[in-house]
Parts: structure tokens; sequence; C-alpha cells
């Protein structure tokens, strides 16, 4: 009994190795196939890697020798040449229009300002950024479509609506709009969003305007804890 089991059993075995061959000759191109586009999914991952980093490694050795210029002229021309992607678009723009703004060239600075702010390549923050700073730059544009853009910037919810809001309000006192000014700045200084900076900027007017305010709820608890 036991070398007619030993026979089966080899018969069996013998059975199953011809089997297992028969798979891996008919099926073994798709492991192999597998195994390759590991393989190389790896090394492309690898390669772009590699690219994108030589490629913000450009791009920073770019701006570095093009700031370090020290003629006005030639930083800006050496700004407007270089070639960036992504992020570094914006970084470059706003590099390149504060070169321009200290030039004088403040058309030019609005100019670039204006197309990284409609351009769908680089993240809401820098187009509305630049967006900003654009309707800040003294330029031959006329007040009312200074006012107009602001105003759009200083929607609820937009990134910087409460500096549009402060820079609507200068421009009431500027025009003489002194109501519409204190409404804008208390308006500010309410906002649950409000940073320290702008808060005390706006309090601050509003004592100019001739507005009498309640004591700073911090300021005053700090004198407390002072006297104590």
């Amino acid at each position: 009994m036991s070398d007619s089991d030993s026979f089966i059993n080899e018969v069996s075995e013998e059975v199953r190795r011809d089997a297992l061959y028969g798979y891996l000759r008919r099926y073994g191109w798709i492991a192999v196939l597998a195994i390759l586009a590991l393989v190389g999914g790896a090394a492309w991952n690898e390669y772009s890697k590699s690219q994108a980093q030589a490629e913000a490694e450009a791009t920073g050795d770019a701006l570095i020798a093009a700031l370090s210029a020290d003629d006005p002229d030639a930083r800006v021309a050496a700004l407007t040449q270089v070639e960036a992607d992504g992020a570094a678009i914006a970084v470059t723009a706003l590099l390149t229009a504060a070169a321009q703004q200290e030039n004088g060239a403040m058309d030019d600075a609005a100019a670039t300002l204006g197309a990284l702010a409609v351009n769908p390549d680089v993240p809401e923050i820098y187009r509305d950024l630049s967006a900003f700073k654009a309707a800040m730059l003294e330029t031959n544009e006329d007040p009312a479509t200074r006012r107009t853009n602001l105003e759009a910037l200083a929607q609820p919810g937009a990134t910087f609506a409460l500096l549009a809001q402060e820079q609507l309000a200068l421009m009431d006192v500027s025009e003489g709009k002194t109501e519409e000014a204190i409404a804008k700045l208390q308006a500010i200084a309410e906002d649950a969003a409000v940073t320290r900076g702008l808060l005390e900027r706006s309090r601050t007017l509003l004592v100019a305007l001739g507005v009498e305010l309640a004591p700073d709820a911090g300021a005053a608890e700090t004198e407390e804890q002072a006297s104590e």
C-alpha cells in the first residue's frame, strides 16, 4: 500500500507541476508585464521628481541672478525673461511687478499684476493678491475705476475683503465722504476676522475723524491686570 500511495503522490505531483507550467506558459507574460509596469512607473516617478526639482532650481537661480542686477532697467528686463511654471509663475510676476514699480513704470506693473490676476494656472490666493496689489498702484487710472476694482475685492468672503474695505474708506476720506468712511471703518473694526494691525489702524482713523470709541476690551483687560 505504501508503494502504491507513493506512486499516486508522484503522479499527482507531476500533474500539478505540468498544470503550473501550463499556466506559466499561458499567463506568465501578464506577470512579466505587471513587473515591468511597476518598475517603469517607479522609474518615471523618480525621473519626474528630479525634473521638477531641476526646473525649480533653475527658476530660483534665474530669479536670484535677475534680482542681483544693479541697474533697475536690467533687473526688470531679466525678470521678464525668467521662465516659470505653476506657483513659480506667481512669484516671478510679483517680483517683476515690484521691480517695475520701483523703476517708476506703474502702468507696466499694473499690466503684469493684471495678467497674473486672471491666470488660471496659478493658485487663487496669488490671483487675489495680484488684483489687490494692482488696485493699490498709483496709476493714471481714474478714481471711479479704482473704486470699482476695490469694491469687487471687498465682497464678503473675499481673501482681501477687509484690506480692500480699508482702501475704500481712505478713498472716502480723500473725497470728503466722512460718513461713508466711518461706516466702513466701523464695519472693519467689528469684523471677527480683523487682524490686530488692521483693527488699530481703523480705530486710529476713526478717532481722527472725530468718532468717540469705547475702550478696547483687550487693552482694558491688560491695564487692569497691570494695576493689580
